[in-house]
Formats: C-alpha cells, structure tokens, sequence
C-alpha cells in the first residue's frame, strides 16, 4: 500500500522551531516532505540550513516568476541545495517553463497555477475573465506542453487537472476542519486524497500546537 504523502510547511524563520517541526513529524504511517518557503529561503540562516538536511524529501517553494533567463538562472543558482522540488509560477509562460525544465536536472520542476488564497472575485480584480476552473486548466495545459514533472493547484481542481496532466499533482490549502485562515478554496486531507491529490501541503493545522499529537489528527482524517 503507498502512504499518504504530505509536505510540511514549514513557515518560519525559526531554526530551532523547524527542526521541532521536522523531529516530531516523523511517522511510519506517512510520507513526510518539508516545504521551505520565501520566508525561511530568504532569510540570513535559511540557506545554510537548508544545504545541512539529510535524506530527507525538500521543497523548495520559491513560485519563481520572471523573463526566461531569469527564471533558469535561478534555478541553476540554487543547485547546490538540492532540492528535491522546486517551484515556478506557470503564468511565467511557456519559453520561461521550457527554459527552466531544461536546466532543473534531478530537481522536479513543479508549475504553480492559481494560488489557493485567490476565487473568482480575486481573479476578476486582477485582470482575468475566466473563473478559477478554466484558468486552472489552460495552465494545466501548459504544464503539460512545457513537460513539467508536478503541478501545484487547490484540490478542488484536482479532477480537471488530471484530465490533461498526468504526472504528480501537489495541492495545498488543505485544512482539517472549516477554519480558512488566508486561504479560499480549501479541501480536508480526505477530500483532497479522493479527488486524486497525490501529496498534500499542510501548515498551520500540523506545526501550531502540539504536531504529534496533530499528526496523529491527520491520520485519523485519512482512516475513513
């Protein structure tokens, strides 16, 4: 049987806290990954502490967005991390996606497509005359056409995702009850995984608190 996969996020500058966060989510029951976002990467320590994990599964949550160049050169810059995956917003476009899967290497290289704290109201505000569905699956569309190794979206558009990628799908805003936070298009960890969701991102629901007692939680969301 594969084990439910789940990447903490692990959103903190806090070193001491994120190795708490990674000590006490060990579980056999569950693939665990680490998810390091702009606000660790970015900070004076991250880096160096990011570069010292070992044999663990990483994340590198940069949602990179610029001229292909750019783009590339970025990741190449960061290599010497590791990562396991990396992330790219897809809105970049297509010749930045190619130019950067051509450099990723080991590294899979996952397309961002619309942030799970946006709906439609959001969208609209930004300039898009599509809803969040058919945005979702243009990109998805992209991310295939550019070969792209994973694909980040809100779980309740996994269905229509999977109807044009094939390959790993990754969905955050994944909460264990009704409370949102920032967040707008939500799932629980049970939904996400019967929609097809083939890792979870979750945060705040396992690393505020006590987290094994959260993990523990989580497993219980899952054995249904």
């Amino acid at each position: 049987m594969i084990k439910n996969k789940v990447f903490v996020a692990c959103d903190s500058t806090n070193i001491k806290k994120i190795k708490k966060i990674i000590k006490e989510t060990q579980n056999k029951n569950i693939k665990i990954g680490y998810k390091f976002g702009l606000e660790l990467l970015n900070s004076k320590d991250g880096r160096n502490f990011v570069s010292s994990l070992k044999n663990k599964i990483t994340f590198g949550d940069y949602k990179i967005s610029d001229i292909p160049n750019t783009c590339s050169s970025t990741i190449k810059a960061v290599k010497d991390l590791r990562f396991n995956y990396i992330t790219i917003h897809i809105n970049s476009g297509l010749e930045a996606l190619k130019a950067s899967k051509k450099v990723s290497g080991q590294t899979k290289l996952v397309g961002v497509t619309i942030l799970t704290s946006l709906d439609n109201k959001a969208l609209k505000q930004i300039g898009f005359s599509k809803d969040v569905k058919k945005v979702v699956l243009h990109q998805a569309k992209l991310a295939h056409k550019a070969k792209l190794d994973a694909i980040v979206c809100s779980a309740r558009e996994v269905k229509i995702v999977k109807k044009v990628f094939k390959k790993e799908i990754i969905t955050p805003g994944i909460r264990f009850n009704s409370r949102r936070d920032d967040q707008k298009r939500v799932l629980s960890p049970y939904e996400a995984y019967k929609n097809g969701a083939d890792w979870l991102v979750i945060g705040r629901d396992i690393t505020k608190g006590n987290i094994k007692n959260n993990i523990q939680k989580l497993i219980k969301h899952l054995d249904k």
